[in-house]
C-alpha cells in the first residue's frame, strides 16, 4: 500500500497547484511508490496555535487509512504580518504542533503566486502585458508588494483586461510548464518538493 501524505494548504492553491503536483510526481516516482495525496484545502489560511496541532494530529490518527505524514504548506504572507520569514513560519508551525515526527512545516515565500514568477512569459501572454519581471529571484518579493499582488496588478493593467483568478490562470500558466524549472528558481518549492520524493523513498532534486 503506497502512503497516504496529507498536506494542509489554502483552498485556491489546492485547486491551482494540486494537478500539476500530482503530474511532477507521476513522471518521477514508480506506480508503486506514487503516494495518495489527501489534500485538506481550509478556504482561507492555515489554522495557528492549538488548532493546527489538533488538525495535524486528528489526520495522523483517525480514518480507516490515517495519515503516514502531514505536511502544511503556508504563506508567507497573511495579511497579518504573523510571520516575519520563512524560516520563522515553520518555526512557529513545528512549535505549534510540537515534537511529531511525521509533521513537516513548508511554506511559500511569499505566497504561492512567486512559485509563477519563473514562468513571466506566460503569465505576460494571458494578460496581454509588456511588464518585466520584478525580480530574478521570485521568492525575494515581499510583504510590501506580495508576489499575488503583482499578479493581480499585471492582469488588471494589462491588454486584455482580466482579474487574475488563481484557480483559472495559476492552473493555465502551469498547465504546459515544468514544475522543475520553478522550483530551480524557489528553493522553498524544492524544499517542499523533496519532503514528498523523500517520503516516497525517492532521490530529492
Amino acid at each position: 500500500m503506497s502512503i497516504k501524505i496529507s498536506i494542509l494548504v489554502e483552498g485556491e492553491t489546492e485547486k491551482a497547484f494540486f494537478p500539476k503536483l500530482r503530474e511532477f510526481l507521476n513522471s518521477r516516482l514508480p506506480a508503486n511508490t506514487m503516494p495518495k495525496l489527501d489534500s485538506c484545502p481550509k478556504h482561507g489560511r492555515l489554522p495557528t496555535g492549538d488548532k493546527l496541532k489538533r488538525d495535524v494530529m486528528n489526520l495522523l490518527s483517525s480514518g480507516k487509512q490515517p495519515s503516514d505524514a502531514v505536511i502544511a504548506l503556508s504563506d508567507v504572507y497573511t495579511g497579518t504580518r504573523e510571520f516575519a520569514d520563512a524560516q520563522d513560519a515553520k518555526r512557529k508551525m513545528r512549535e505549534w504542533v510540537g515534537k511529531e515526527q511525521r509533521f513537516y512545516p513548508h511554506v511559500a515565500n511569499h505566497d504561492f503566486e512567486a512559485w509563477l514568477l519563473p514562468f513571466w512569459k506566460d503569465i505576460q501572454k494571458l494578460a496581454g502585458s509588456n511588464r518585466t519581471c520584478p525580480s530574478v529571484h521570485p521568492e525575494y518579493v515581499n510583504h510590501g508588494n506580495p508576489p499575488a499582488h503583482l499578479m493581480d496588478e499585471i492582469f488588471r493593467s494589462g491588454s486584455k483586461g482580466k482579474k487574475y483568478i488563481k484557480p483559472r490562470d495559476a492552473a493555465r500558466i502551469l498547465r504546459d510548464n515544468d514544475l522543475l524549472i520553478a522550483a530551480n528558481a524557489c528553493p522553498e518549492l524544492k524544499e517542499f518538493l523533496n519532503t514528498i520524493l523523500f517520503l516516497c523513498g525517492a532521490a530529492k532534486l
